[in-house]
């Protein structure tokens, strides 16, 4: 059985903000990297280990990451950077407060922008366009070290990670504008020699 285990960065400044993000390059929250450390110490905690990381090039993923990595003394394994794992780009809404921009135009159109599977805002990728760009990323460069029974951990984005359930989980285009990935919470896949999953679950305490 082969373990993967896909993270979804620490809460923003611009989470925190109702911002549209994408690939503006901004912080972790004082809350996202409250996050960060309790993924890392829930990990550690569980016996996961891991011998390489994947990451997009955006610092909040990166932070992320090296604080898990330091909660779980794993510093030194080798940590793999993409642009592909970067979250959907925004287009011209990125940095604007989705709140305002569901005042300007409409609620509907909003939940297009944000929902639909592949209708992009403007100037931006739709998630179809996500997922287009992650797959190829995932089969050239992640699977390889899968195969080789090499234990992954790749943090990155709500619609990067959605991107990879949808492909992993055989999910369709109308259930997986449905599906949300929280921040800070591991999500772990057990899979087969054949990279199919047999079991996906979230690695949480029990209080």
């Amino acid at each position: 059985m082969i373990a993967l285990v896909l993270l979804r960065h620490g809460e923003s400044i611009w989470n925190q903000e109702n911002r549209f993000t994408g690939w503006t390059d901004v912080d972790l929250s004082p809350k996202g990297v409250a996050e960060a450390k309790k993924a890392g110490i829930i990990l550690k905690s569980k016996g996961f280990t891991f011998d390489l990381a994947f990451t997009s090039v955006l610092i909040r993923a990166n932070r992320t990451l090296e604080i898990v990595l330091d909660e779980m003394n794993l510093k030194e394994i080798e940590v793999f950077k993409s642009w592909r794992l970067n979250e959907r780009h925004y287009g011209a809404l990125q940095g604007l407060n989705k709140a305002q921009i569901a005042k300007q135009y409409g609620d509907e159109q909003v939940a297009i922008w944000r929902r639909s599977y592949s209708v992009p805002p403007p100037a931006g990728e739709s998630l179809k366009d996500t997922v287009e760009r992650v797959l190829p990323y995932w089969t050239g460069s992640i699977e390889p070290f899968l195969r080789k029974q090499r234990r992954v951990i790749i943090v990155a984005h709500g619609n990067t990670l959605r991107a990879l359930v949808k492909y992993l989980d055989g999910v369709s285009e109308e259930d997986i504008v449905k599906l949300d990935i929280p921040t800070g919470i591991p999500l772990v896949y057990n899979l087969d020699e054949a990279l199919k999953p047999i079991k996906s679950y979230y690695l949480t305490i029990s209080k």
